[in-house]
């Protein structure tokens, strides 16, 4: 086990066709680099040395993008250590992708343990994968954390509540977004909340929010808010206000 951290990029974008039918989701730029390359280099800037990225549709373009060392360009926006990099081919072992938590659990052997989740299709160039948070984490006997947003216009609803002790409920009024960054533990995908083999060798595909929602009726997922710039890149309207060069 190796890996500190897990990008989800195995998606189809559907709703970003046509951009995303010779392009995967996570390559499309965003100011001037591609969408994966922000967390990459916020990772990096945290001392992450080890990434796995789970790829599936034009999975192939990532690896031959990033290949296995991924360098940060030495700016006062990315600087950090080289990270290598490591992938999950869902496409090519199962022919399409396994969804979340099938996509985690094929993974699951090359994690460590706690880890952190992210998604390649969501930009949050402010956030920052703390030693402090982990290390927190780590002591807290929860089985997940995950960080929560406010509601974007796509989702007024929100997904999770945040009480005053720091955890997720799913009772409350008042809700915020769940933000796909997360830090999670093995524990969290065994039974009772997950039954897929670890390395998930059929292929199985499955979510990961009704098991978030069944440990989060059994307090065991912490949950803290994140307030910096945060965009869901599911559609080409949003990817195009986000490439808007301001006026002069």
């Amino acid at each position: 086990m190796s890996c500190t951290a897990i990008i989800l990029a195995a998606g189809r974008g559907e709703r970003m066709r046509p951009l995303t039918d010779h392009c995967p989701k996570p390559l499309l730029q965003v100011r001037g680099k591609p969408l994966m390359q922000w967390p990459l280099e916020a990772l990096a800037r945290a001392g992450v040395s080890d990434v796995m990225v789970n790829t599936a549709w034009l999975g192939a373009q990532i690896p031959a993008f990033f290949g296995d060392r991924f360098t940060p360009a030495t700016t006062q926006q990315a600087t950090g250590a080289a990270v290598r990099m490591h992938y999950s081919d869902e496409g090519r072992d199962f022919g399409a992708a396994l969804e979340t938590a099938g996509g985690i659990v094929r993974a699951l052997p090359q994690l460590a343990d706690p880890f952190w989740v992210l998604a390649g299709d969501v930009f949050a160039p402010d956030f920052v994968f703390s030693m402090a948070a982990l290390n927190d984490f780590r002591a807290s006997g929860k089985l997940a954390q995950i960080w929560l947003v406010p509601n974007p216009p796509h989702n007024p609803g929100g997904d999770f509540g945040l009480t005053d002790e720091g955890l997720a409920s799913n009772e409350a009024t008042s809700r915020l977004t769940y933000s796909t960054v997360g830090l999670y533990r093995h524990a969290f995908f065994a039974p009772p909340y997950c039954d897929i083999v670890a390395g998930n060798p059929h292929g199985t595909k499955s979510p990961l929010a009704p098991m978030l929602r069944m440990a989060t009726g059994q307090r065991l997922v912490s949950a803290r808010r994140y307030t910096g710039l945060w965009v869901d890149v599911g559609t080409p309207q949003r990817l195009a206000q986000l490439n808007q060069v301001p006026d002069s």
